[in-house]
């Protein structure tokens, strides 16, 4: 018999991923309905990562009116799409198959040798978008870190920031969890602050342990996912799967 989703008062707990996206799928759908026929458009703010692929590839065989869906990348790494490490190339390869091909897909790379370097023309691509997004999915990695939001990484500061741009260029420090790959390009606090649904969707006991580290006293910095752990406004729904 498969064991049922759980709800604590930390976080809702699922059998599995495809259980989880099983429950999350068709939430996610109404609320992106429900932002067309109120706006005409709906926002979808996207991470990378194996945890959300269930999900993503549930969401692509919805039916919705997807040529009216926006979706965009929470956080990218510098690199091209094709490239190792493109979240870009994760998500068409998921989400934006099948009904929702239909979908605008807007990423975060553009040119320039560093995030720095591109981060004017990856604000004016995002100029039309209307923030907050309706939904977001968000990550977390076993360090804290939650967008492109890494412990003591340059940029944090204005990463955090409830005001001002809704990007901003991130070199982490090299961790296991980074990998090479530091430099990024990441939503701003102030763009995901009032998301219509949040969700943080993790898996595997090692994130469950970090979870639990996040939660408990310590320095914003030091496991940034805190910032919204912590929020009496902005506190995302929590979803784990084992």
């Amino acid at each position: 018999m498969a064991l049922a989703t759980e709800q604590t008062d930390t976080l809702t707990v699922h059998p599995d991923r495809a259980a989880m996206a099983e429950a999350l799928a068709g939430p996610i759908a109404t609320a992106l309905e429900t932002a067309i026929a109120r706006d005409g458009e709906a926002v979808l703010a996207v991470s990378g990562g194996s945890t959300p692929e269930a999900l993503y590839k549930r969401l692509a065989a919805t039916e919705l009116d997807w040529a009216r869906v926006c979706v965009v990348l929470v956080d990218e790494r510098w690199v091209d799409a094709g490239e190792p490490g493109s979240n870009e190339t994760f998500l068409r390869s998921t989400l934006m198959t099948g009904k929702a091909a239909a979908a605008r897909l807007i990423g975060l790379k553009a040119r320039g040798e560093t995030p720095l370097d591109g981060v004017a023309d990856v604000t004016a691509s995002l100029s039309g978008v209307r923030f907050p997004p309706d939904v977001v999915i968000l990550g977390m990695g076993d360090d804290g870190h939650t967008a492109s939001w890494f412990p003591r990484a340059d940029g944090l500061e204005t990463a955090l920031s409830e005001t001002g741009a809704p990007v901003c260029a991130i070199r982490a420090r090299q961790t296991a969890v980074t990998g090479h790959l530091t430099d990024r390009m990441t939503l701003t606090r102030a763009a995901l602050a009032g998301a219509g649904m949040s969700l943080l969707l993790i898996a595997g006991e090692g994130k469950k342990a970090a979870l639990e580290s996040a939660m408990a006293d310590g320095p914003v910095a030091d496991m940034p996912v805190r910032a919204l752990l912590r929020s009496e406004t902005d506190r995302p729904d929590i979803h784990w799967a084992p």
